[in-house]
């Protein structure tokens, strides 16, 4: 399950990057988040105010959750990723007295507006292209969008990280809430969370060919989303998912080509679709021009469902909570 503080993370990872930085590790940012979760109520947690959270933020991010897909993409029958060797020790705690660099000046930068690269929502991604069932299969000319993620400057963890597919997705928003897809990149390889969060945060960011580079003045608009997807199963047809449960990716031949795409677990009901409405939009993002009707005689159609909990925040929960730690940093020098 994605939470806020995975949500944190990447804003931290993104943040440092722009500003030729260190980032926080993983395990830090749940401490310091846990730390101030419980800063104001001893003993307890406090709760976050609905405007803190940037919930809204699915339909982008899970409508485009196909973009860019890993070229090591695992096939029908497998989408799990190697694992990693487990070390021997644990992990300490972070030193509650880890310097911080100030973020000030970012605190003080005005929100820019958001993003007119805004694409209607049952096209806003370019087609995934990648064959489900064969890695090796054709695909069409347009991949650019299958790039690994940027190899991560995350430490290494001393305990085996858990492991789950991923997309990061990036949102402007605007002063009025309206949202515009800034950037969405994610894999169905298993990736380590602390490497693959910071490394597809900033893919995404820098690197969805649809947008430019996110710049410094953007974070004050900016809205994050992370899903990890988990429970991939092999449809027995195109219609074997179950609205607002399963996210569903399919491959298809089309034009002696190997196309697919991919939608997130909440897009077809956020979006008001009955499911061969879904699967005839997730057809057209992955290439197919054909007439509706026709959806069910595309040759060698394959689907699996899969499963996926998301979770978002904005800027500015995480400008108050960066603040926090400076602050806390310096009362204990």
């Amino acid at each position: 399950m994605a939470t806020i503080a995975h949500c944190l993370f990447c804003f931290d990872v993104l943040v440092a990057s722009l500003e030729k930085r260190e980032h926080l590790t993983l395990p830090q940012v749940e401490h310091f988040w846990a730390r101030y979760q419980s800063k104001d109520e001893p003993g307890g947690r406090t709760t976050l105010q609905p405007d803190h959270l940037d919930n809204s933020d699915h339909a982008a991010s899970q409508e485009d959750g196909d973009d860019a897909l890993s070229d090591s993409d695992p096939g029908l029958e497998e989408l799990s990723g190697d694992e990693g060797e487990p070390p021997a020790e644990g992990p300490a705690d972070p030193p509650s007295t880890l310097q911080i660099p100030s973020i000030s000046r970012l605190q003080a930068a005005s929100p820019s507006s958001a993003s007119t690269s805004s694409i209607p929502s049952s096209i806003s991604a370019s087609s995934s292209r990648q064959a489900l069932d064969d890695p090796s299969s054709k695909t069409s000319s347009n991949t650019s969008v299958f790039s690994f993620g940027r190899s991560s400057q995350q430490p290494s963890p001393t305990l085996k990280e858990e492991q789950y597919p991923l997309f990061v997705t990036w949102n402007t928003v605007s002063g009025r809430g309206h949202k515009s897809l800034r950037g969405c990149i994610g894999t169905f390889e298993s990736q380590e969370l602390s490497a693959g969060l910071s490394s597809y945060a900033l893919t995404a960011a820098f690197d969805d060919t649809r947008f430019a580079p996110i710049e410094l003045g953007e974070l004050p608009s900016l809205a994050v989303h992370i899903t990890l997807l988990h429970t991939f199963t092999p449809c027995a047809h195109p219609l074997d998912w179950s609205l607002g449960t399963h996210g569903l990716r399919i491959s298809f031949t089309y034009h002696g080509r190997r196309m697919g795409a991919t939608y997130l677990p909440d897009v077809a009901v956020e979006q008001g679709w009955t499911k061969e409405e879904t699967v005839i939009s997730l057809m057209r993002k992955a290439g197919w021009t054909g007439r509706s009707r026709d959806w069910r005689n595309v040759a060698d159609m394959r689907a699996i469902r899969y499963e996926g909990k998301g979770e978002g925040c904005g800027w500015s929960i995480w400008r108050e909570w960066r603040a926090w730690i400076d602050q806390d940093s310096e009362n204990k020098k």
